[in-house]
């Protein structure tokens, strides 16, 4: 089950996980495995890949990366394939991502001697190419006939609860997602005010944008580690920034509101 019509399918750089991902949600359709589960089970691939790096085994980091992208897109599929959407999942997943992610530049820092000012700026950048990323495609999504809107444009109230799931949980984690992401939403928003307003993005743009999909931006690490280019990754990313302005101006002349 795909989260956009056909007309606005693009090819995703971010998404190559995908496949397995359908793969997996499928072996698990008919157990008693959740979406919360897989989600769990990703986050334990992204512990384990750490724990690599911690010890110089980058090989073997790069490979628990590319699985945990390929269980990461696994949730929300056994979610569509269970008919059972829902709002602690989705925030559930986000929340782990920030926190893994946040991790991994540590991680990385403390491995190649950098610096941890700059771990935290190219944390910010990372998180803030992921935001733009999910923006476009989250409108994209919600313009789409018969897309999927468990997401949402602007994260400005709880949503209810779905069938299933406990209004209290989703309220928590709704805060916790509130604290972690606001700043980014809040930037990115500010710096493109009007795209909701666009009704739909052409494909070959939205491929583009999708260089800064976290899935992506984890197959670059994956890709720089083994290579011994580890001490390169923290002001790759800082640098990787610059592309924001360049997608925001081409959004702005290109796909006016």
């Amino acid at each position: 089950m795909s989260k956009l019509a056909a007309q606005d399918k693009f090819l995703d750089l971010s998404d190559y996980g995908r496949p397995f991902g359908t793969f997996l949600a499928n072996q698990l359709k008919n157990t008693r495995f959740t979406p919360i589960h897989v989600t769990l089970l990703f986050g334990l691939s992204g512990l384990i890949a750490i724990y690599c790096i911690i010890h110089n085994q980058y090989y073997l980091a790069a490979f628990f990366i590319l699985l945990k992208s390929g269980i990461d897109a696994a949730d929300g599929e056994l979610a569509r394939l269970k008919k059972t959407p829902s709002y602690t999942g989705r925030y559930l997943d986000s929340v782990f991502d920030i926190i893994l992610n946040f991790i991994f530049l540590m991680t990385i820092c403390y491995v190649s001697n950098s610096s941890y000012w700059l771990a935290f700026l190219a944390f910010f950048c990372i998180q803030l190419q992921g935001t733009l990323y999910n923006y476009y495609y989250v409108i994209l999504r919600n313009n789409s006939v018969g897309g999927d809107t468990t997401s949402k444009i602007f994260e400005d109230k709880s949503p209810t609860a779905l069938p299933g799931e406990n209004q209290k949980s989703v309220d928590i984690l709704f805060l916790i997602y509130t604290i972690v992401y606001g700043v980014y939403d809040k930037i990115i928003h500010k710096m493109d005010s009007d795209a909701y307003k666009v009704k739909s993005f052409p494909n070959w743009f939205m491929t583009f944008v999708s260089i800064y999909g976290l899935g992506f931006q984890l197959l670059i690490i994956a890709i720089l580690l083994p290579l011994g280019f580890i001490k390169y990754i923290i002001p790759f990313f800082i640098f990787y920034s610059l592309f924001i302005a360049v997608l925001i101006t081409i959004r702005k002349t290109a796909f006016k509101a």
